[in-house]
């Protein structure tokens, strides 16, 4: 199951859910280690992240800043509530397009699956209408390019 499926659920719930040919250590990493990141968070081609920092343990703080050679760009800054390493990742973002979106809370899992792992992501939305805004971004595009691009790398 190396395709991203994404679903909603209640009226403020997005489940998102992709496998790895590769270890929960090695995905969790992926999504710890600003290096990697830089690599492959990077959505649709033609994007770049010049900015990454994250501080991955409880109380850390992140920002990732893309910008795709057009001149347009956004950035997102967030905090971390919980690591459990090589298993779970619960953090607070806020995009910031023209504005800042309201705090979207994720719950990240990492589980071992018998061919690699499965990642299964909850995002937890203020209300519908945020979700709806959310969704309307085109992010499933630029999730699936860019977990594509880690699957390459690990």
């Amino acid at each position: 199951m190396n395709k991203l499926m994404l679903k909603t659920e209640g009226d403020t719930n997005v489940i998102v859910t992709r496998g790895f040919a590769a270890s929960p250590e090695a995905v969790y990493r992926a999504h710890t280690d600003p290096k990697l990141i830089q690599k492959w968070l990077l959505g649709p081609e033609g994007w770049t992240m010049p900015l990454c920092i994250n501080e991955a343990r409880p109380g850390g703080k992140f920002r990732y800043e893309w910008k795709n050679g057009k001149g347009d760009g956004f950035h997102i800054t967030g905090e971390y509530l919980e690591l459990e390493p090589y298993s779970r990742i619960v953090h607070v973002e806020r995009m910031f397009l023209s504005d800042p979106t309201p705090d979207n809370h994720v719950e990240t899992r990492f589980d071992a699956d018998g061919t690699g792992t499965l990642m299964t992501m909850r995002m937890t939305l203020p209300d519908a209408q945020t979700r709806a805004a959310m969704l309307a971004t085109g992010m499933e595009r630029g999730m699936e390019a860019s977990y594509a691009r880690l699957e390459g790398m690990i």
